[in-house]
């Protein structure tokens, strides 16, 4: 049994995350190597998941990356053997890769709904079958699978493919929750808010204000916090959770108000702490940015979304 100070300590733990050169999967793969774990850095990204994975070690665990198309069943089965290779095990797998594109439903061409369901969905369950087939040949210890969702899974904010597919992510992770608990598998997701990550580098700034009037914690969300989320996930404290979905959303899906919520203190995050995180992303990336952390060229896409939806 473990006492109360030992419940969130990852020290020893073996874990992998997919997209985790930057955004929400960095964000992952930081939590865990601050609890102790040591860290695959899984993505396409070559160039910046080698940059990803020289900070975690910075932070005193190992890290190694790992080049993985998770849409590839043969590489997302060779990238669990080359992190069991290094490790010797694998505990924690966390399934975070995952793509939008943007567009009208009566207009998106099948292909691109087929690419995000593939990446988002299809992905997410190549990835976590590869790592409970791991986790079942280690024995009785089990395992925790973390999948990344989205508050699209609860509201329809986007579009049918990228909401589908984050859906499919939750009931997902329930089904596969009941199927593997009798290996002492932990399955479960989480699902954030709009995440200032490279991806929303092109969210105008008027677009931000909105998201932080209509969010009751009064900031938008930032990388760093999920790392309470992640390692609670990850760690013993929730050996009896399975099968959920945590909100972690500043409470932004808890109705659809009508006017801006107000504030009688200032939140906790202000503007200019909210884009620390995601300038750093971005200059891993080799990505320039004006004084707010806003290309509008990086996703032209989400720009003009917004755009279009606040009448800019």
């Amino acid at each position: 049994m473990c006492n109360n100070l030992n419940l969130f300590n990852l020290a020893g733990k073996k874990a992998l995350v997919t997209g985790g050169a930057v955004g929400i999967g960095k964000a992952c793969a930081t939590a865990l190597a601050m609890a102790g774990a040591d860290v695959a850095v899984t993505d396409i990204d070559e160039q910046t998941g080698e940059k990803t994975a020289a900070g975690i070690r910075e932070l005193g665990v190992d890290s190694i990356f790992v080049k993985c198309d998770v849409t590839s069943k043969d590489q997302v089965q060779a990238m669990v053997a080359t992190v069991v290779e290094k490790f010797g095990r694998l505990d924690i797998g966390i399934n975070n890769a995952g793509i939008a594109i943007l567009g009208g439903d009566e207009d998106l061409d099948q292909a691109a709904w087929d690419k995000v369901i593939a990446i988002n969905l299809t992905g997410a369950w190549l990835c976590a079958q590869a790592e409970a087939q791991q986790m079942i040949k280690q024995g009785p210890a089990g395992g925790k699978i973390i999948n990344t969702a989205s508050m699209s899974a609860t509201i329809a904010n986007c579009n049918a493919s990228y909401d589908a597919s984050k859906a499919g992510i939750v009931h997902m992770t329930k089904t596969l929750a009941a199927e593997w608990g009798r290996f002492n598998i932990n399955v479960n997701c989480f699902s954030p808010s709009y995440l200032l990550t490279p991806m929303h580098a092109s969210t105008p700034l008027e677009a931000r204000e909105c998201i932080r009037n209509l969010t009751p914690l009064g900031h938008m969300e930032r990388p760093e916090d999920l790392y309470g989320t992640i390692i609670f996930l990850a760690s013993a404290a929730s050996n009896y959770v399975t099968g959920h979905d945590l909100l972690v959303d500043g409470g932004h899906t808890l109705n659809a108000w009508l006017v801006p919520l107000g504030r009688e203190v200032p939140p906790r995050v202000s503007p200019e702490e909210e884009v620390v995180q995601m300038k750093k992303d971005l200059d891993a990336m080799g990505v320039e940015y004006d004084e707010n952390g806003i290309n509008e060229d990086l996703h032209p896409e989400i720009a003009n979304a917004f755009k279009g939806m606040l009448g800019l």
